[in-house]
């Protein structure tokens, strides 16, 4: 066996994980690693549930963006990061569930190289358009689509995202064509759909609340299987028709593989108990997401579920990233 200055490191932590490592744990701050830009969801989120976590318990959290490869940059950072538990990473459906299937080479492995820690919240996603737009519903828009196959514009954050890959599973669904454009994000893609430059634009809830609030956008559907809390007016895409329709972005903690378990546990302990802080939840529902929680692993279940799952929606789709 060839000892690589990880493996010794990795050892070394296993061989103090019997409970003594989390007795003095953490003696300084713990980095949340967030693999995209600041302002969206997945940054909220961290932000949100790391503070509460923090007047609780006197803890110090540092967040750090590190965007880039539809999240693979961040998530591998911590992938090889020191096993300590002084970095941790909030990874989400595309980078643990897609980006395996979307990606020809991933630097890392979701389920061998990441230790989940606990399932934070899910979001759905909401299919929105211009409020300028002929469409009233998501009827309208599909009764359009099919008038011109293939000409209708629908924009999402990019290529394989969450967004992308739930807007192909809606079009196989309703049996329409419509014309993809990736964008590199959400904000040039806001400004052109409020714009009325692209007709049809998916992204998650918590980043498009805001501007549904403001009618700057006219929210036609959701995708969640119920209808979300603050849209109470938006229907579900299952209720507009389209039986047993149901796709959700999630989050969660993950930290590197051999993070001793009883470090994990104090994380997964103190996060769960925060999440049932009714000022928190209340926060995240302002911004469509669901609190959820659990254990270690109920979020490694769910990521093993989910990989095979958004594989087929890629393999379908045709989507892929060199």
């Amino acid at each position: 066996m060839r000892f690589t200055p990880r493996l010794v490191l990795t050892l070394v932590t296993l061989a103090l994980s019997g409970g003594a490592f989390a007795d003095g744990w953490p003696s300084k701050a713990i980095r949340i690693v967030v693999p995209f830009p600041p302002g969206g969801g997945t940054d909220t989120i961290a932000r949100e549930t790391s503070q509460r976590v923090a007047a609780v318990t006197g803890w110090t959290f540092v967040i750090d963006n590190k965007p880039g490869a539809g999240g693979n940059m961040g998530v591998d950072s911590v992938a090889k990061s020191p096993p300590d538990g002084y970095t941790i990473v909030i990874g989400q459906t595309s980078n643990l569930a897609i980006n395996p299937t979307l990606y020809a080479r991933m630097p890392y492995d979701s389920q061998k190289d990441l230790a989940p820690v606990v399932l934070l919240a899910t979001a759905p996603l909401v299919m929105v358009t211009g409020v300028n737009t002929p469409y009233k519903t998501l009827a309208e828009a599909v009764h359009a689509a099919k008038a011109r196959p293939g000409k209708l514009n629908f924009a999402s954050p990019g290529n394989g995202t969450v967004a992308h890959l739930t807007s192909e599973m809606f079009q196989k669904a309703a049996g329409i064509k419509t014309q993809h454009i990736p964008y590199k994000g959400a904000a040039q893609a806001l400004t052109d759909v409020i714009g009325g430059g692209v007709e049809l634009y998916m992204s998650s809830v918590p980043t498009l609340i805001g501007q549904i609030r403001n009618n700057k956008l006219r929210a036609l559907a959701v995708t969640s299987a119920k209808r979300v809390d603050d849209l109470p007016n938006v229907p579900t895409i299952n209720e507009s028709g389209y039986k047993g329709f149901d796709a959700v972005s999630w989050f969660g903690l993950l930290a590197p593989a051999g993070t001793p378990k009883d470090v994990v546990a104090k994380l997964n302990a103190e996060f769960n108990k925060a999440l049932q802080n009714p000022e928190l939840r209340k926060k995240l529902g302002n911004e469509g997401a669901d609190v959820a929680g659990g254990s270690p692993e109920q979020f490694a279940a769910l990521i093993k579920d989910e990989i095979p799952r958004w594989g087929k929606v890629v393999k379908e789709s045709g989507a892929s990233v060199d």
